[in-house]
């Protein structure tokens, strides 16, 4: 089947609108089948007799890998097209998740691992996506695009844990096997549905451009880089939550997979809430730096509410501060990248975006396994809440780089 390719005039709203949705369904089916695994993570390691390092070096190679790949994957959408490189990191993923399922079955730890890797050298879907939509959307409608980018990661997150925690009362094979299924539902979905957004007049015919021509030839290069060390602080504290948050509510307060399946998924109701519905309004009202300033205070704020918490309800109320700033947060930077890179290199420097936070999530998972390993529960939280309130810091530094839509003036119209 040959993809249908876009050019420059008809990325009317009509159309914009029509690229939306088919990236918000592709983004939710692949984040369906993360939401039902990276809760579980957890238990799985334990089950084979890991420790909490072992999940956090499990964590780390898929982001390892993940670090590696995404930038090249980010370069051949440039020049190929974002539509294959989707659709051949959603098949990828579904032989990932067969072989996670494999190794759940017969209980093989190494098995494990090696399914991780392979996810992680092929998980560039995301970034396509996203450069899918900057490619037709302009200034203004860039960053409600993005939200629905991660209104279906919202979505994803939503329903994932919660299937995930339902199946795993008949088998810990299942919901990876379900997860695969769903990441070829969605690979199908693509080869039969999505239209090429990068049209080929767009397409460098050169040698494809190295990492630091994203910052070379970027409008705003010190804007660019700050954006980057952002992306890093935040999916550094993020990756807290995936090895850390199911150990210390299992010590605390004896919580199983399903209670773990059921906090994940209001965290993914609230980035579903923020992301689809209310990031336009509120980044047109506010500016996108403010906004992204104060969901990184609310980030650490909820870090480090998770690290007091010593009641139930304590613990899912730090968790709702602290999704609401991840809601806020992770939109709000991919528009602001996109807005400091050449037209021509978005697939690459949302790609090398996606690396920088790849980065934490190789660095992060093993830094908060140990953290908890030799200082107990609380360290991995604590340790969140002082990189957001870092990246808080940070981010009033673009203030003054004129990125992002800013707040109007008293009494504009």
């Amino acid at each position: 089947m040959v993809a249908r390719t876009l050019n420059p005039p008809e990325a009317s709203p009509r159309l914009l609108g029509r690229v939306e949705a088919l990236v918000f369904v592709t983004v939710f089916l692949d984040l369906v089948g993360f939401g039902i695994v990276i809760p579980l993570l957890p238990f799985y390691v334990q089950s084979m007799g890991g420790s909490a390092r072992t999940v956090g070096v499990l964590l780390g190679c898929f982001s390892f890998t993940q670090l590696l790949a995404t930038p090249v994957l980010g370069r051949f959408s440039d020049r190929y097209g974002r539509r294959p490189i989707i659709l051949f990191s959603l098949a990828a993923n579904a032989v990932a998740m067969g072989l996670f399922a494999l190794a759940s079955y017969q209980r093989l730890l190494p098995l494990l691992f090696v399914s991780r890797i392979l996810a992680g050298a092929t998980a560039g879907n995301l970034a396509a996506c996203q450069a899918s939509l900057a490619d037709i959307s302009t200034s203004e409608t860039r960053a409600r695009a993005m939200g629905r980018v991660g209104a279906g990661i919202g979505l994803g997150l939503v329903m994932g844990p919660m299937i995930g925690g339902m199946f795993s009362q008949w088998g810990a094979w299942l919901p990876p096997l379900a997860a695969g299924a769903l990441a070829l539902l969605g690979s199908i979905g693509v080869l039969l549905a999505m239209p090429e957004t990068h049209p080929l007049s767009a397409r460098s015919t050169a040698k494809p451009r190295s990492r630091l021509s994203v910052l070379r030839e970027s409008p705003r290069p010190r804007a660019l880089k700050l954006v980057l060390l952002l992306y890093f602080l935040v999916f550094l504290a993020m990756t807290t939550l995936q090895v850390a948050l199911a150990l210390l509510a299992q010590a605390r307060f004896g919580w199983k997979a399903k209670e773990v399946g059921y906090v994940f998924a209001m965290q993914g109701g609230l980035g579903l809430l923020i992301q689809g519905v209310l990031i336009g309004p509120l980044s047109k009202a506010v500016g996108e730096v403010r906004l992204l300033i104060l969901g990184t205070l609310l980030l650490s704020a909820g870090m480090l509410g998770v690290s007091l918490a010593e009641h139930p309800f304590a613990l899912v109320g730090a968790l709702a501060v602290l999704g609401t700033g991840l809601g806020f947060t992770q939109p709000l930077l991919s528009s602001l990248a996109s807005q400091a890179a050449n037209p021509s290199l978005q697939g690459l420097t949302l790609g090398l975006a996606q690396s920088s936070g790849g980065l934490a999530r190789t660095m992060g998972p093993v830094a908060s396994g140990a953290l908890y390993s030799s200082l107990g529960t609380s360290a991995p939280f604590a340790a969140g809440a002082l990189v957001a309130l870092i990246a808080a810091a940070l981010g009033a530094l673009l203030k003054h780089e004129g990125l992002g839509k800013q707040r109007p003036p008293p009494g504009a119209g």
